[in-house]
C-alpha cells in the first residue's frame, strides 16, 4: 500500500475519503450528442452529425478474440490492455529507434480536467482512443490529434472516495465487438456503445452493504467480462467474476478465500476445500470470515490461448497481519498466489502462492507476463511474476511448477526461496512480539504499476521501489469494518517516527527505481535510479527502447540493451501510469497518462515531485518524431499560509485526536497531517474549514466532494479532537513558514 522526509516512509499510504474536484466540474447522465473538445476549447462538435467519426468508431471497436491472438499482425494498434493476451507491453513498432528518439516532441495534450492519479492504460485501434480517467470517466479521443469524441461519466457518488484503497483511479476499458468495458469505482461494470459512449448495460459486480471498490481494468476472454475488486483492508471477501460481454449476464464466480468454514460449498468454488485448512483462526484471534478474508483480484491478468487458461494474481489477507487473521498458523489459500483457471468454468487448473500466511501485505496482483524462453536448453512456456514480497518468479505456466526465482531487491522477511520456491521465512523479521523494521514494505518492491518485457534483449523491465517499513502490531486487537483493519498500530508508528525525528534520527531513505532482469540467469543487467520513489510502469518497443514516467514528471527512454538514457522530456505532471504505443499513417505515437496519485497521495511531497512547482492538472500526452520539444506549464505559487486558530486544548484531547486521526484519517491525509499534495494538506485548512469539522466529519458536509461521512466510527467528541491535533499541527507549521530563512554561507 508510503520523505525522503526520512521516517515518514515507514507510513502505510491509501487513499479513500478526501476532499476532491469532481470531475470536469460536472456530471454527465450519458454523453450528449454534442461534446466539447476538451484538449483545444474548441467549438462543440456534432457527432450524430459526423458520419466519418461514426463510422471509425464502429470500425475501431470491432475487436474480437482472433483480433488480439493476431496483434502481431497489426502492431499500429494497442488492441488489449497489454497489446496482448500475453501482457508484455511490447510493441513491434520500430519508426522510433534509440537512433532517432532524440527527436520526439509533444504531438498533442488532452485535458482530463482532473486533479487525481492517472492510471489508465489506454486501448487504441484504427485511429481511435479509448482510455479511463479518475472517478471512472471513459474518454473516446482521436489517437491522431487528441480531439475528444465522447465522453462518459458513469456518475459514481463521491461519498466512495473513502472505500478504495489507493485514490479514485482507474487502470482502463476492454473494447469488444462494437461496446467498450469500464469498471466503474462504486462496483459497477459498464458496457458503452462504442459509437456514442452511451450504456448498453449497466450491473452491479458486488455486495453494496461492504467496502468493495474497482479500479482495476476488465479483461476479456472467448466472450467473457472478466472483472475483480479491491477493499481487503476494509473487511471484504475476494473473487472474480466473469460475465456474458453480450447480455451482462453472470456465468461464474470464484473465490479466492474461504468464507464460513460451516457453510457448505457451491460447485463452482470446490477449490477453497483445500483452503480451509490452512486457515486456523481461534479464540486469540478474530474469525476470518467476519472480517472478509482478503485476497481480493484487484488488478492483473493474462491469458494463453493455446493452453485456455486465464492466470490472475490475488492480494493480501485481511487484516494485513496473520497473528490476527490466523493466529493458529496455516498459509492461508490462496493469499497472495497465482491461480490459473478455465475460463469457460472458472474452475482451478492450478495455484502457485508466493508468499504463504503473507502478514505484510505482500499481494501477488502485480503485472503478470507470458512468455516462452530458452531454459537450460529447452523452450518453456512461462509465467513471470516480480510481485510486492521483493522475489522475481518464473513458473511453469501448465502445470504452476517452479522454475526458478530470486530477490530482486534487498529482502529482509526472508533468507530466499526453497526449491519449490516457497520462501524461508527469517524469524527475525516476525513482529508478533515487538516492532521489527521490514524491506520490502506494504508499497512493495514493486507495485501495480506494469512492468514490460522485450523478446529482443529477453530483459523485464521492472519499476522498483526501495521503501522499508515499521511493522508494530495491534495489541488492541481492534477490527472495524469500513475503515482500514492491517492488525498494525498505525498511531504508534507515528508516535514513534516523531519520537526518532525529534531525536534526530536518520532513517532508511526511499527509492525508486527501473530494475532491467534477465529472467533466464536470474540476475540484473541494468538500472536506472529516479528522483522520486513512486513513479510510472513501462512501455518497450523493437526500436531497442523502453519508456518510462516518473513522479518528478520526467518521461524518459532509455536503450533496452544497455540502460543508456537517450531521451527526456518534462511533462511537469508526475507520472504513474504505463506508457503505449501506436501508429497512424505510418507516423509512430508514445502516449501517457500524467497525473500523480495513487498511494503516493498520502505522502510528504517529495521535493522533486513535479506537483510541488506545477500543481496536478491530469492530461494525455501523446509524442511524435518532430513534435514540439518542451511543455510549457505555469509554475504555482502557494500563498502565504493563513495564521491557525489559536490551540487552546488540552493534551489529553489532543492526544485523543492524534490516536483518532491515525486509524482514521492518516491513510488518506498522511502522517502529521502532511498530505502528499493531491488531497488537501488539512494544516492549510481556511478558518471556516477548521470551524466546521463536526459538520465535515460527522455530518458528511462535504461528500459530494469526495470528503464522506465518517458518523458510523467517530462522534462529535472525536471530531473536536481531531480537529484540535490539526490545529497543533498547523500552528506548527506556521511557525516554522514564519521563521526567517538562514542566510547563505559564503564560499
Amino acid at each position: 500500500m508510503a520523505t525522503d522526509n526520512s521516517a515518514l516512509w515507514m507510513v502505510a499510504a491509501f487513499v479513500g475519503a478526501v476532499i476532491a474536484i469532481p470531475v470536469l466540474g460536472s456530471t454527465f447522465g450519458g454523453p450528449p450528442t454534442t461534446v466539447t473538445n476538451l484538449a483545444t476549447g474548441t467549438e462543440p462538435v456534432d457527432i450524430s452529425k459526423t458520419q466519418s467519426i461514426q463510422k471509425r468508431l464502429a470500425k475501431a471497436a470491432d475487436i474480437d478474440g482472433a483480433r488480439v491472438i493476431g496483434a502481431d499482425s497489426e502492431p499500429e494498434n494497442w488492441l488489449a490492455h497489454g497489446r496482448t493476451y500475453g501482457e508484455q507491453r511490447y510493441s513491434p513498432l520500430n519508426k522510433i529507434t534509440d537512433a532517432n528518439v532524440q527527436d520526439l516532441g509533444l504531438a498533442w495534450t488532452f485535458n482530463t480536467e482532473t486533479t487525481r492519479g492517472l492510471e489508465s492504460s489506454p486501448i487504441v485501434v484504427d485511429g481511435v482512443m479509448f482510455a479511463t480517467g479518475s472517478w471512472s470517466v471513459v474518454f473516446a479521443l482521436d489517437a491522431k490529434t487528441g480531439e475528444q469524441l465522447w465522453v462518459y461519466d458513469p456518475e459514481v457518488p463521491r461519498e466512495w472516495g473513502r472505500k478504495p484503497c489507493c485514490d479514485v483511479v482507474n487502470r482502463g476499458v476492454a473494447v469488444w465487438m462494437g461496446r467498450v468495458y469500464v469498471g466503474t469505482l462504486d462496483g459497477r461494470l459498464v458496457a458503452l456503445d462504442a459509437k456514442t459512449g452511451k450504456p448498453v448495460w449497466d450491473i452491479n459486480t458486488i455486495d453494496r452493504t461492504k467496502p468493495y471498490s474497482v479500479t482495476g481494468a476488465p479483461r476479456i476472454v472467448k466472450g467473457k467480462v472478466i472483472i475483480g475488486n479491491g477493499g481487503a483492508e476494509l473487511g471484504v471477501r475476494g473473487y472474480i467474476t466473469a460475465y456474458d460481454a453480450g447480455t451482462g449476464k453472470q456465468l461464474w464466480r470464484f473465490y479466492t478465500v474461504p468464507g464460513d468454514p460451516r457453510a457448505p460449498l457451491d460447485a463452482e468454488n470446490q477449490h477453497l476445500k483445500a483452503a480451509i485448512p490452512t486457515w486456523k483462526a481461534n479464540a486469540e484471534g478474530w474469525k476470518y470470515w467476519e472480517i472478509g478474508g482478503g485476497g481480493t483480484v484487484w488488478d492483473s491478468m493474462a491469458y494463453d490461448p493455446d493452453l485456455d487458461l486465464l492466470y490472475f494474481g490475488t492480494g493480501n489477507g485481511s487484516p494485513w497481519s496473520r497473528y490476527l487473521r490466523s493466529p493458529g498458523g496455516g498459509d492461508n489459500l490462496y493469499l497472495s498466489s497465482i491461480i490459473a483457471i478455465k475460463p469457460d468454468s472458472g474452475e482451478m487448473a492450478w495455484h502457485f502462492q508466493e508468499t504463504p500466511g503473507d502478514t505484510w501485505d505482500f499481494t501477488a496482483t502485480q503485472h503478470i507476463i507470458l512468455a516462452d524462453l530458452q531454459i537450460d536448453g529447452q523452450a518453456r512456456k512461462v509465467l513471470m511474476h516480480a510481485p510486492k514480497n521483493g522475489f522475481f518468479y518464473v513458473l511453469d505456466r501448465e502445470t504452476g511448477k517452479f522454475i526458478s526465482g530470486k530477490n530482486y531487491v534487498p529482502v529482509t522477511w526472508a533468507k530466499g526461496l526453497d526449491a519449490n520456491g516457497r520462501p524461508i521465512e527469517d524469524p527475525a523479521s516476525s513482529y508478533r512480539d515487538q516492532p521489527k523494521m521490514v524491506q520490502p514494505s506494504p508499497h512493495g518492491a514493486h507495485n501495480w504499476q506494469p512492468m514490460a518485457y522485450n523478446p529482443q534483449t529477453r530483459l523485464v523491465y521492472i519499476p522498483v521501489q526501495l521503501t522499508p517499513y515499521l511493522f508494530p502490531l495491534d495489541k488492541k486487537r481492534e477490527v472495524k469494518l469500513g475503515v482500514w483493519n492491517t492488525g498494525l498500530d498505525l498511531n504508534l508508528i507515528a508516535t514513534m517516527t516523531a519520537a526518532a525525528l525529534a531525536a534526530g534520527q536518520p532513517m532508511p531513505p526511499a527509492e525508486g527505481f527501473i530494475v532491467a532482469w534477465d529472467p533466464i540467469n536470474q540476475k540484473e543487467a541494468w538500472r536506472a535510479k529516479h528522483s522520486t520513489f513512486w513513479n510510472g510502469g513501462m512501455l518497450t518497443t523493437a526500436g531497442n527502447l523502453v519508456f518510462q514516467g516518473a513522479g518528478d514528471g520526467g518521461l524518459r527512454a532509455w536503450k533496452a540493451d544497455s540502460g543508456e538514457e537517450v531521451w527526456k522530456i518534462d511533462t511537469k505532471t508526475g507520472i504513474i501510469a504505463p506508457p503505449v504505443t501506436y501508429a497512424i499513417d505510418g507516423e509512430q505515437y508514445i502516449v501517457v497518462s500524467a497525473g500523480w496519485g495513487g498511494v503516493g497521495v498520502t505522502l510528504v511531497p517529495e521535493p522533486a515531485n513535479a506537483i510541488m512547482k506545477y500543481g496536478n492538472a491530469g492530461k494525455i500526452f501523446a509524442f511524435k518524431l518532430g513534435g514540439q520539444k518542451t511543455i510549457d506549464v505555469p509554475e504555482i505559487t502557494r500563498p502565504p499560509m493563513v495564521k491557525p486558530p489559536e490551540l487552546t486544548a488540552s493534551a489529553a484531547v489532543i492526544a485523543k485526536g492524534a490516536a483518532a486521526y491515525n486509524r482514521y484519517c492518516l491513510v488518506c491525509h498522511g502522517i502529521f497531517a502532511m498530505s502528499g499534495g493531491v488531497v488537501p494538506d488539512l494544516r492549510y485548512s481556511t478558518p471556516e474549514v477548521f470551524a466546521r469539522y463536526t459538520e465535515i466529519v460527522i455530518d458528511g458536509e462535504l461528500k459530494e466532494n469526495g470528503m464522506a461521512s465518517f458518523a458510523d466510527h467517530l462522534n462529535e467528541d472525536d471530531a473536536r479532537a481531531i480537529q484540535a491535533y490539526i490545529v497543533q499541527m498547523a500552528n506548527a507549521a506556521y511557525a516554522a513558514e514564519q521563521k526567517p530563512a538562514e542566510p547563505e554561507k559564503p564560499n
